[in-house]
């Protein structure tokens, strides 16, 4: 037995050992020696090999669909003979090979002698829309040249011909219900974030949806309703809220969806998902992405009284009736020709909106990929031919309100908007392709994303993306066998792929594990830009960033594009004067609170923009607002800065751009370079008033507006996930905000975490002030709880050793990082001390180091979900709850909540983040 093979074959037992298939081909080497066993006739693993050859050999780019590809050509042209693989079997095979090597294999045969085969491979190629330039460019030429089968094809694609021949969407889908949980359903519970490493190993990452129990359940649905397919709930919740994960969804559609093709294993397709509260727009986009559905059932609404008045409850939470139930196991019918949601032949509710002209042929391709290189495909042919393309797609939806003015957004995305007619103007609600400026791959999510670029056929970056990084920071804190075998097979392939990477595949510059959310924040270098990174709190400071899925990600950095509706924009200024003693994170969650009490509890920032008016902070400082926005479950936040405040973050973004420049970070196309030449030119514009600072116009319109009173934030506030509320629904949701005299200085803290995204170098200042300030009150510094501090960047910590103050970090700490021994394991238990970690991301993450079960964490993170940062004990639910720096190492000092006298007194003298709202109207007149 060959040694490669022989490996494999030991592989397949140890996972067949786990309750596992074995793990689909990538790699040419391996596939090379299957193709050889089946050409000997009499190999012992020979029929093996055709069945590995045929159903586990993964499509697109990879290396073995190179060698797939050019076997199957072989079996078509007769120069090999393979009884069980047929020259149609073999056309069959390479039409659900999706790109790449496919494509050209069937071009070659398409444009080849044989009319026969020429006329097959047409045949295929006509259901193909993965083709890239150097595809088409061949298509070309041989157009030109008057070539039969060329003209043919050109003019299929005109017509769009691989989408109008598709089957259409069915009328009536029979779903079975099942309660994934009650309240809303963050992404962890479907995709957990401590199994972040088997991700792109997508039926042993299958295994950690929700729980095994969960998974038998949907099992036993399915075998007791084989007609239907499993809809899985959100009760009294939102569905997918926090990360935006790929995996997530991949996961609910491999328990739940069907399979995208016969011989591409564990790749499923059209999950159907829902919740009381919808679904959260970041992760529908994903589940677009898989042309599955999204329904909002508002199944519970809040009860009225005979006035129409809201009833409330003690706590003055909204109580809430049921419309309709949607117990597990209930048999409901989704009509899609009346977009309608019935059980038996009772309507239940409208549900158009998950079944807009857009999402159906989403729904109709398999998913949105397929529409956008579609469209793409058709324009070109059309373009070639010199017709005008038949209207076959559904029209974009242009909404445009003569004599209304622009939000921020909306002037954003009309700037960026791609095939709108010069002149017209987009308000929230239209439909619109844009150019993307920016995108972020991070690396829990980085290998998936690579599997959609090999999927997708793509293997170079959009030309037109300015500039796009691949992060290391969600796997900073232990350089374990996981990461070892994960991060440089990413960093590599990324490299190649054209982006800016963390680590350096060949070793020459220092690796880097910095923040990508801090990174995406300084290489965003016009406000004007949009951005798309692989992560919730892609939500930077300067333009408009949205998180997105992994294959958002992938289509991102291929194309260069993304497609979405304008979202309508909620506004959010300030007023009042901010106590000396209170910090920005304060100002930050004071705004959740008040939005909240304004609104009567409706969270009108949830799918909307919030485009907040701050004026005078830098972009570092006020990326804490931004960075939350995620938590606040809005689809993304756009900063709006006076024009020196502006030129200020772009001398900062510019002087970090430079230190990875001089670090050796800059690729052949000097891609950094032309970042800083970018940032000079915006400077430029603003001093010269050619272009200021983005504002809204001043007769913009608004969903909502929102005045927050700093007058009213008279002691620090608290994220609290309230985990033993009777309500289940309102546990872990991020709305629960305390005042600190809620605890009055009793509620014991047993680990305190400073660090990840949510910081900024003014964090690591306030922390080495206030370890003085309590030595110079206190005689000395004792701590009665861990602190565990991780910096965003080095950058950070190169500034703070600069300007003295991580040496006094360190006259306090037990432990420091050493990137020449990084821990090789997860830390499990901690002592009594400051441990200044890694830059990266650390406890927010959670998969890697996490608190001991049970604890209660107070934290600057941005993550509260149950599990995450700290994980529940029989006796106790682990707790993590989010505040300011100093908030979080006076609980350590103390090992409890202080009280807001305690509090006073330990930051007395300290300069914390400080704000003030602008006093120059920031608008722009219409």
């Amino acid at each position: 037995m060959n040694n490669i093979y022989a490996d494999y074959i030991k592989e397949i037992q140890e996972r067949k050992a786990q309750g596992l298939h074995p793990k689909p081909i990538d790699g040419a080497d391996l596939l090379s020696v299957i193709i050889e066993q089946i050409k000997d006739l009499d190999n012992e693993y020979r029929e093996d090999s055709i069945k590995y050859f045929i159903y586990n050999t993964i499509p697109g780019t990879t290396s073995a669909a190179g060698e797939k590809a050019k076997f199957l050509k072989e079996i078509i042209l007769g120069q090999q003979v393979v009884n069980e693989i047929t020259p149609a079997f073999a056309f069959e095979l390479l039409s659900h090979m999706k790109g790449g090597p496919s494509i050209e294999v069937l071009l070659d045969l398409a444009l080849g002698d044989d009319a026969a085969i020429a006329k097959e491979a047409a045949n295929v190629l006509k259901t193909q829309v993965y083709l890239y330039e150097a595809d088409t460019d061949r298509l070309k030429e041989a157009f030109k040249n008057g070539n039969a089968t060329a003209i043919e094809i050109i003019e299929s694609y005109a017509q769009a011909e691989f989408f109008t021949k598709l089957p259409d969407v069915v009328e009536e889908i029979k779903v079975v219900t099942y309660i994934a949980g009650e309240g809303d359903i963050s992404t962890d519970l479907l995709s957990p974030g401590n199994q972040a490493h088997s991700r792109s190993d997508r039926e042993l990452h299958g295994k950690c949806m929700i729980t095994p129990k969960a998974q038998d359940e949907i099992k036993m649905l399915q075998v007791q309703h084989p007609d239907k397919s499993v809809m899985l709930i959100a009760e009294k919740g939102t569905m997918g809220v926090g990360s935006s994960r790929m995996s997530g969804v991949n996961n609910v559609a491999l328990w739940s969806g069907k399979q995208a093709s016969p011989y591409i294993p564990f790749v499923n397709i059209a999950p159907i998902v829902a919740g009381t509260n919808g679904i959260s727009p970041i992760f529908l986009t994903t589940v677009d992405v898989t042309g599955g559905i999204g329904l909002d059932l508002q199944n519970w609404v809040k009860k009225l009284d005979s006035d129409g008045n809201v009833i409330r409850n003690e706590s003055g939470d909204p109580v809430l009736e049921e419309t309709y139930s949607v117990a597990t196991g209930t048999v409901l019918t989704i009509n899609t020709k009346t977009k309608k949601l019935y059980n038996g032949d009772q309507e239940l509710i409208d549900i158009s909106k998950a079944f807009t002209p857009q999402k159906m042929e989403f729904i109709k391709a398999g998913g949105s990929y397929a529409i956008v290189f579609g469209k793409k495909l058709q324009t070109l042919a059309a373009k070639i031919l010199d017709i005008e393309a038949p209207l076959v797609f559904a029209p974009s939806k242009e909404i445009s309100i003569e004599g209304q003015g622009l939000t921020a957004v909306e002037k954003i995305f009309n700037k960026n908007a791609v095939g709108i007619a010069p002149g017209k103007v987009l308000h929230a609600g239209s439909d619109v392709r844009v150019e993307v400026n920016i995108v972020g791959s991070q690396d829990t999510t980085g290998l998936m994303t690579a599997q959609e670029l090999e999927s997708m056929a793509a293997t170079v970056i959009s030309p037109i993306v300015d500039g796009a990084y691949q992060s290391g920071c969600h796997t900073a804190s232990v350089w374990d066998k996981k990461a070892q075998a994960n991060i440089p097979k990413l960093m590599n392939f990324m490299n190649n792929f054209g982006l800016i990477t963390a680590r350096d595949p060949k070793g020459v510059y220092h690796a880097m594990t910095d923040v990508i959310h801090k990174v995406l924040n300084d290489i965003t270098i016009d406000e004007w830009a949009i951005i798309i990174g692989g992560d919730s709190h892609t939500r930077m400071s300067k333009g408009v960033a949205f998180g997105a899925d992994s294959g958002t990600v992938a289509l991102a950095l291929a194309t260069g594009e993304a497609s979405m509706p304008i979202p309508e924009s909620v506004k959010v200024t300030f007023k009042g004067e901010m106590k000396s003693y209170m910090d920005f994170r304060d100002v930050v969650h004071a705004t959740q609170s008040q939005m909240l009490k304004k609104f009567g509890g409706e969270n009108v920032f949830q799918g909307r923009i919030i485009e907040v008016h701050i004026g005078t902070l830098t972009a570092d400082q006020a990326f804490t607002f931004t960075d939350w926005t995620a938590e606040m479950k809005a689809k993304a936040s756009i900063c709006i800065s006076e024009d020196d405040t502006l030129i200020e973050s772009l001398d900062i973004a510019k002087g970090r751009i430079q230190i990875m420049i001089d670090k050796g970070m800059d690729n052949q196309k000097q891609v950094l370079q032309g970042l800083i030449n970018k940032a000079d030119k915006r400077i430029a514009e603003i001093k010269s008033a050619e272009k200021p600072a983005l504002t809204p116009d001043s007769n913009a319109k608004y969903y909502a507006e929102v005045v927050i009173d700093l007058d009213q934030i008279i002691e620090p506030m608290i994220a609290d996930p309230d985990v033993n509320n009777a309500d289940v629904s309102k546990r872990y949701t991020h709305d629960t905000i305390r005042p600190l005299s809620f605890y009055g200085g009793e509620k014991k803290v047993d680990l305190g975490f400073i660090g990840s995204c949510m910081v900024h170098k003014g964090d690591m200042k306030i922390l080495a002030q206030m370890l003085k300030n309590i030595e110079d009150q206190q005689g000395q510094v004792v701590f009665k709880a861990p602190l565990v501090v991780a910096p965003p960047t080095y950058n950070i910590v190169d500034e703070l050793k600069a300007e003295g103050d991580w040496e006094v970090l360190q006259r306090y700490s037990g432990f420091e990082f050493d990137d020449n021994a990084p821990k090789g394991a997860a830390r499990t238990e901690y002592e009594n001390m400051l441990y200044l970690e890694r830059p990266g991301c650390n406890l927010c993450m959670g998969n890697q180091e996490k608190a001991a079960k049970g604890d209660t964490v107070m934290a600057t993170s941005t993550r509260l979900f149950q599990g995450r940062v700290v994980e529940d004990t029989e006796g106790k639910k682990g707790e993590s709850l989010l505040s300011s720096t100093p908030v979080v190492v006076l609980s350590t000092i103390l090992g409890r909540t202080p009280t807001i006298e305690e509090y006073v007194a330990a930051v007395e003298g300290i300069h914390l983040t400080r704000f003030a709202p602008s006093h120059k109207l920031l608008e722009s007149t219409f």
